[in-house]
């Protein structure tokens, strides 16, 4: 069995410069985010704001915390004093509070859209045509405390490549046509990709690829 140091330099061997490794954490026990920081690793995603909050309290200060699972409005403000990137949100109203928890904290949170692409019902996101209208709302220019780097997907959970590989292309496509659209907000960040597809996330554009159990193994 390879171990967490082997899992991480084994996938950082393969990723292109642009893109950035989140490791994701969620379920795993502290020693072994450790393990995975012992070997340089600082970027880290968790699912659940009380695991997030309880972590990152307990583990070192210069972890870079990624949320990239479903935010509730009213559990912004626990996360917002330490938290690098929440890669989740799918509404102007998160965004507005976002913006507000940020300015109580004085300082800017980094966001990403989430879009949602899969053939699941269950999973979250804009429509292609809700975050057009998102992009468009006059009052976002007046959120001054966060920073929108980009979009987030997540792809239906098959194993038909096929299927995937076509949500993949479709966040590409709509990921370039915000950046043209878009040219204000400087859109860089394209977060898609997980253990099982993040390889082929990568071929279709990603900068971003969140990988749990290729690195950690099964959850505790």
């Amino acid at each position: 069995m390879t171990s967490i140091k082997e899992n991480i330099l084994a996938i950082k061997k393969d990723l292109p410069e642009n893109v950035k490794l989140i490791a994701v954490s969620k379920k795993q026990n502290n020693n072994k985010i450790l393990e995975a920081y012992g070997e340089g690793h600082r970027r880290f995603g968790e699912n659940y704001v009380q695991e997030l909050v309880s972590k990152s309290q307990e583990l070192p200060s210069d972890i870079e915390w990624h949320m990239i699972g479903h935010l509730q409005t009213n559990k912004v403000k626990y996360i917002a004093p330490f938290v690098s990137l929440i890669h989740s949100v799918d509404s102007f109203k998160l965004l507005k509070e976002i913006n507000k928890q940020a300015g109580k904290n004085q300082k800017i949170i980094n966001c990403l859209l989430q879009v949602h692409i899969a053939e699941e019902e269950t999973k979250s996101g804009l429509s292609e045509k809700g975050l057009f209208e998102l992009l468009n709302n006059p009052h976002l220019k007046e959120l001054e405390n966060i920073r929108i780097l980009g979009l987030m997907g997540m792809s239906t959970f098959t194993d038909d490549q096929n299927i995937v590989s076509e949500e993949f292309n479709s966040l590409k496509g709509i990921f370039e046509r915000a950046k043209q659209e878009f040219k204000d907000y400087n859109l860089e960040e394209l977060s898609m990709g997980m253990s099982g597809d993040f390889k082929l996330a990568i071929e279709k554009g990603s900068t971003m690829v969140r990988v749990g159990s290729s690195i950690f193994g099964a959850r505790s």
